[in-house]
């Protein structure tokens, strides 16, 4: 019944096309180099042709393959301008849509997960998808008692096509790093491999959903629409109408960059803080800007937030040690830092660094919780990953000695991800404000006093 590319091997066949072309166009560029080219210019050329065949096959593809495009998407911020410029639109569309599933199909799934009688959960139901993803598409409908919904209907076969394509692109992985300096990608698509089995039960995702929903229900500033129904393959929730993030980012004015901004930083921190769950898919396809409600103050735009497929359970919230050593970081308390980096994992007991390097390292990164209010930029973003992904870099050289434990993977990938969002924004954001109030360890302990001796004064 699927209608993603049905044979195994004609997915394979375009993905396995991939380093091929890679490898014409080092061809070619080896070529444009003996003509007299310059290094940099060709190596350009040859990183905005990859993408342009890279984007266009992910999106095709759907699945494993659509997914991790919409994650690398997030960080053509880090890109060259000139390379990054002529295909963001083709990322933006990576993020707001897909080739649909024919209306036969969509029936199909209904029939089969909610019964053959679904018409009668539904007043009005839209055959047209609204929107399109990695593993399903949205249909607009009104439910049985008159609310507007959105209709979440899996994708047949999704599950085998998602571990096929990343099982694919990790053999290859080695080759995509050119486009995305500074950033390993075969950690970020083992780490989805991983969470093959959670992205495709809406069980667990109305779970999620139902728990944010809850928990912000009063909230001025974050809306999470609430769940109506759900059964395997199917997800219905409230429809939420607003403006997508893409086109914020797109044309927006400085006072709704400004404000997603601000409630991205707030969303990113405040809900492990809140929920003790982690939203782990931080595209701008997966965020709206909603009109302030009746009575606020002019400008209170609110942020809506979408698909709760993938969220990292952390019943503490964030951990101590992130705010701890950023604090420890902002304070210039090297040493400190650095036995706290050590105990957690993040450097290895046979590696031996020198504590004032690290601390060298790590401030450039911290930059926005240095200062009151912080504008991300794509040229902030782009430098931070050109000394980072430099081999002749101090930093290069000091990063290939650090390590990632396990437990922090999702964390890391979310906050980057957030960042490039907040750098294709350009938004000027408070971040110091929101670490201070929602992330655990960022605000030192007030020493409790001595407690007075018996008959002192």
């Amino acid at each position: 019944m699927s209608d993603l590319p049905r044979k195994a091997v004609t997915r394979t066949a375009k993905l396995a096309a991939l380093p091929l072309g890679f490898a014409g166009r080092a061809t070619w560029g080896l070529g444009k180099r003996i003509g007299g080219r310059s290094a940099e210019l060709v190596a350009r050329e040859v990183q905005q042709r990859t993408a342009d065949q890279l984007f266009k096959t992910l999106g095709e593809l759907k699945g494993g393959a659509m997914k991790l495009g919409q994650a690398l998407s997030v960080f053509e911020s880090a890109l060259p301008e000139e390379v990054a410029g002529p295909y963001r639109a083709a990322l933006t569309k990576l993020q707001e849509a897909a080739p649909p599933l024919p209306a036969h199909t969509v029936h199909g799934v209904l029939a089969e997960r909610i019964g053959e009688d679904w018409r009668e959960y539904f007043l009005e139901f839209e055959d047209k998808p609204s929107a399109a993803a990695s593993i399903g598409q949205v249909h607009r409908g009104v439910w049985h008692d008159g609310r507007e919904v959105a209709v979440k209907v899996q994708y047949p076969g999704a599950g085998e096509a998602l571990l096929s394509d990343l099982t694919q692109l990790s053999r290859f992985a080695r080759l995509l790093g050119p486009l995305i300096p500074g950033m390993d990608i075969k950690p970020l698509i083992k780490e989805m491999r991983d969470r093959v089995s959670e992205e495709l039960d809406y069980e667990l995702e109305a779970q999620a959903q139902r728990v944010h929903a809850a928990e912000f229900a009063d909230d001025p500033d974050v809306v999470i629409p609430g769940v109506v129904h759900q059964s395997d393959q199917v997800l219905v929730t409230e429809w939420m109408e607003g403006i997508p993030l893409a086109d914020v980012i797109a044309d927006g004015t400085a006072e709704q960059r400004d404000r997603a901004g601000q409630l991205l930083a707030r969303f990113l921190f405040s809900g492990p803080a809140r929920t003790g769950l982690l939203h782990a898919d931080p595209h701008p396809g997966n965020f709206r800007l909603l009109p302030e409600e009746e009575g606020a103050s002019a400008g209170a735009w609110r942020l809506g937030v979408l698909d709760f497929g993938t969220v990292d359970r952390l019943p503490g919230g964030l951990p101590a040690t992130i705010g701890e050593s950023l604090r420890m970081t902002l304070e210039g308390n090297a040493a400190a830092v650095y036995g706290l980096l050590r105990e957690e994992g993040f450097v290895k007991e046979s590696i031996e660094l020198e504590p004032d390097e690290v601390l060298d390292y790590l401030l450039p990164i911290i930059e926005p919780a240095q200062v009151e209010e912080f504008t991300f930029s794509r040229g902030w973003l782009r430098d931070q990953a050109a000394r980072i992904a430099d081999p002749r870099s101090p930093a290069h050289q000091l990063g290939r000695q650090l390590n990632l434990p396990p437990s922090y993977l999702l964390i890391h990938r979310v906050t980057l991800s957030t960042i490039g969002v907040l750098c294709q924004l350009g938004a000027a954001v408070r971040l110091r404000d929101e670490l201070e109030a929602w992330l655990p360890g960022f605000v030192a302990e007030t020493e409790e006093p001595e407690p007075v001796a018996e008959g002192g004064v």
